[in-house]
């Protein structure tokens, strides 16, 4: 970590996301209080040009920023931007643009590669097109792909809301294709990352976990489906017999009807529709998707690029902001769980945090 790191607040880069979509918008109105600069210093992936477009449509007049061409030269205290491309380019606000994945990709990339690096803390990303995005370089569903490639690790994809946190055990695929992607050990890697992330980015000390069925009813004892039985049944008992607090299969439908996710710590779906879908009904003003399993800190809104909306001056930020204070919560759980088990003479504050998180 640098010493400007090191001395100052920590450092948070956003990237811009696809630039016909609302992520300028949002992250302009994000930034536009200054008090956001009291608990962290922004860091915009993107070019002058980009967030100066975005930024007349808003009436965000206070929204200042400092343009510098590295991360090793950002300012402390002050909104920054790292110039990714100094080319003008055409933006036309809620049209799709292949032409346009490119740039949304330098910003990705030239985070990602200082968030790695351990010049950037956490990193907060805007909302892209995941079709203009793809090429040679961005071959992936989605961001958890990409940068659990980039970092060399299994990845969950973790919805974090006021009181429920789902994950998806097969995140970007087709739904025909969800069965044959979940398999027993399949199954095990999500719940052991999920409850060492439980641990470690949110303070809690024995998660409880639920795990839904696949199918109607939980498969209705093998009437209406095998995978409960043969497949996600015998990954509950083994993450049980290593010690995690593991329950279910569970129903979907009467599952979320019950709101028995408020009896457990997170849940684990088995498919991208099955978790967020309830979700996002929960939680959508103030969702968040985190990145569980990464040695980074990723977090990002819970929406999409909202192109219907895009540069009409109604993008709620709300999502936006939440993801970036989201992630100075992780830093700072992080943080905890070192100390803890560095020191094993844990003081009494600490452990009753933990016991009451």
């Amino acid at each position: 970590m640098s010493e400007i790191i090191q001395e100052n607040k920590p450092l948070v880069g956003i990237t811009i996301g696809d630039l016909n979509g609302i992520g300028g918008e949002i992250i302009i109105k994000a930034l536009a209080d200054p008090r956001i600069l009291n608990y962290c210093t922004p860091v915009i992936y993107a070019s002058v040009a980009a967030v100066n477009f975005h930024k007349k449509g808003t009436d965000s007049k206070a929204f200042t920023f400092y343009s510098v061409d590295t991360i090793d030269a950002v300012q402390p205290g002050k909104v920054n931007v790292v110039v990714c491309w100094d080319e003008q380019i055409r933006m036309e606000p809620g049209t799709p643009d292949p032409s346009l994945g490119r740039f949304a990709f330098m910003s990705l990339s030239r985070a990602t590669d200082d968030v790695l690096a351990g010049k950037l803390d956490a990193i907060v990303t805007a909302p892209i097109d995941k079709h203009s995005m793809q090429s040679e370089e961005f071959a992936f569903p989605g961001h958890t792909e990409y940068l659990a490639e980039r970092s060399a690790a299994k990845a969950l994809m973790l919805m974090i809301g006021e009181d429920i946190r789902v994950g998806v055990a097969t995140g970007h695929i087709m739904l025909s294709e969800v069965s044959e992607h979940i398999t027993t050990d399949g199954l095990l890697d999500k719940l052991r990352i999920m409850n060492l992330s439980l641990k470690r980015d949110f303070a809690v000390r024995k998660p409880k976990i639920a795990v839904l069925g696949l199918n109607p009813h939980a498969g209705e004892n093998g009437l209406l489906g095998h995978e409960e039985a043969e497949i996600i049944t015998p990954a509950i008992e083994r993450a049980r017999e290593r010690g995690a607090l593991v329950f279910g299969p569970f129903p979907a439908d009467g599952f979320f009807a019950l709101h028995q996710y408020r009896e457990f710590d997170a849940v684990l779906a088995m498919y991208h529709d099955q978790g967020l879908v309830p979700f996002k009904m929960l939680n959508f003003a103030k969702g968040v998707n985190y990145t569980a399993g990464l040695p980074i800190v990723r977090t990002s809104p819970d929406h999409g690029t909202a192109y219907t909306i895009a540069a009409k001056n109604i993008a709620d930020e709300t999502s936006l902001r939440e993801a970036i204070f989201r992630a100075l919560e992780i830093l700072r759980n992080r943080a905890m769980h070192v100390e803890i088990n560095e020191d094993p003479l844990q003081s009494k504050t600490v452990r009753e945090r933990e016991r009451d998180a």
